[in-house]
């Protein structure tokens, strides 16, 4: 590999894992639902969300490299405790909830390659996730999650094994057959609800605060303006090429599941492995088999994603130490809060609930935690007392509050329709 690619490789990194974590277990399914009921008239809401993505997920980017500290300590020190407790509460909840469908989904999807008990297997996968979280130092265990983000061409491999008319996936991606049917309405909404979540905001800007501890050169920009030019300019690379992944990927699956089930007759999904099932016999074996691994990738990636952003908002919320690169015993609230949202989410897996109400709920609760959280990320990303001359404007300024402002009414739109 060349000089010139490695450094780009480089400087792919939080941007890259938050948008690779965003296509969960529970994204998977979402999108397969999409594309199996709507078939290709839900392309568009990927174009849509992306720049929006890449706004918000830049803005919490820089105000981890600025400030030296996450969104959790930067709102403990500049707005009331309350609602700081309010959003990391609402935040766990959803996490945990999260978490627990994930390796739901990832034992549920071994079982079905090799069989077994799924329930074991799940399991196993979060006390493996918590393991590797807590025994392996900061920059060895990001260079896993980077090989994890791997994974997600198992959803752009399935395209290649089936026929796609490319004239009309363009011209209803372009031209697409809006809908005022709750239905529509309900699945534009967790699409959106899917892709723009609170927990990746604490994750991005918690990442930059480690990759600051972890180069001992490197400080907060505040206090190293000399490093803003090369810092700013790999935030800008690595979050446009991780939120283009993210969203390349949400693309693929809506065309799978769209092209092989919707064809067929249209088929509502109520799991990522029921998803993968629902393609054997349309797509083949092959399909069938990289649907289900990549479940199991991505929930490998997303898991310590949840685990971690929630344990970073919590050590921020009650000023904790902490940091991956700190071993358990220099961090143990943080690592506390990391093992206990993971093992509760293994625990919720032997109880009688609906995993796919579950989710509702969690996608519910992250979308009501997004408005304000987003809200409060551009109050501060504006405020030179706080990010000094890193300020933001123009564009980013731009697509933070389109995003907030999108999320708002996504949120009404959600209540609305749940009581239609």
């Amino acid at each position: 590999m060349s000089d010139e690619k490695k450094s780009i490789l480089k400087k792919l990194g939080p941007g890259l894992i938050t948008g690779a974590a965003d296509d969960d277990p529970s994204g998977i399914a979402t999108y397969s639902q999409a594309g199996a009921m709507f078939g290709f008239g839900l392309l568009w809401t990927l174009f849509l969300s992306y720049p929006l993505m890449v706004g918000v997920q830049a803005i919490s980017a820089r105000i981890g490299r600025v400030t030296g500290h996450g969104l959790a300590t930067n709102i403990r020190k500049h707005y009331p405790v309350w609602l700081l407790y309010i959003i990391v509460s609402l935040l766990l909840v959803a996490n945990t909830i999260n978490i627990a469908a994930n390796v739901a989904a990832m034992g549920e999807a071994l079982k079905i390659l090799v069989g077994g008990p799924a329930l074991f297997y799940s399991l196993c996968f979060g006390i493996a996730s918590l393991l590797l979280q807590i025994f392996v130092p900061y920059v060895r265990y990001v260079r896993i999650l980077k090989w994890l983000t791997f994974a997600l061409l198992a959803y752009v491999a399935t395209v290649f094994v089936i026929h796609v008319p490319w004239w009309e996936v363009l011209k209803q991606t372009v031209m697409p057959p809006i809908s005022l049917e709750p239905k529509y309405l309900t699945t534009v909404v967790a699409i959106l609800g899917t892709t723009i979540s609170p927990y990746l905001f604490f994750w991005q800007a918690s990442q930059e605060v480690e990759d600051i501890i972890a180069a001992k050169d490197d400080k907060p920009l505040l206090q190293a303006p000399l490093q803003a030019s090369d810092n700013l300019q790999r935030i800008k690379l690595d979050t446009l090429v991780g939120m283009g992944l993210s969203n390349a990927v949400a693309f693929f699956i809506i065309l799978t599941a769209a092209i092989t089930l919707y064809q067929q007759g249209g088929k509502e999904i109520q799991s990522a492995t029921e998803a993968a099932e629902a393609l054997r016999p349309v797509a083949g074996d092959f399909a069938f088999w990289v649907f289900a691994g990549g479940i199991i990738g991505t929930g490998l990636l997303s898991v310590p994603v949840l685990a971690g952003s929630a344990a970073y908002a919590m050590a921020g919320t009650f000023h904790w130490k902490n940091s991956l690169e700190k071993e358990p015993r220099a961090a143990k609230k943080f690592y506390a809060i990391i093992a206990g949202a993971t093992l509760m989410g293994c625990g919720l897996c032997f109880l009688p609930i609906d995993p796919f109400e579950a989710l509702y709920w969690s996608a519910v609760v992250n979308g009501v935690v997004a408005v304000p959280v987003i809200v409060i990320m551009m109050l501060m990303a504006s405020n030179s007392e706080i990010m000094g001359d890193f300020v933001i404007s123009g564009k980013l300024k731009l697509l933070g509050w389109g995003c907030a402002v999108m999320m708002m009414l996504a949120v009404l739109a959600m209540f609305i329709l749940s009581e239609t």
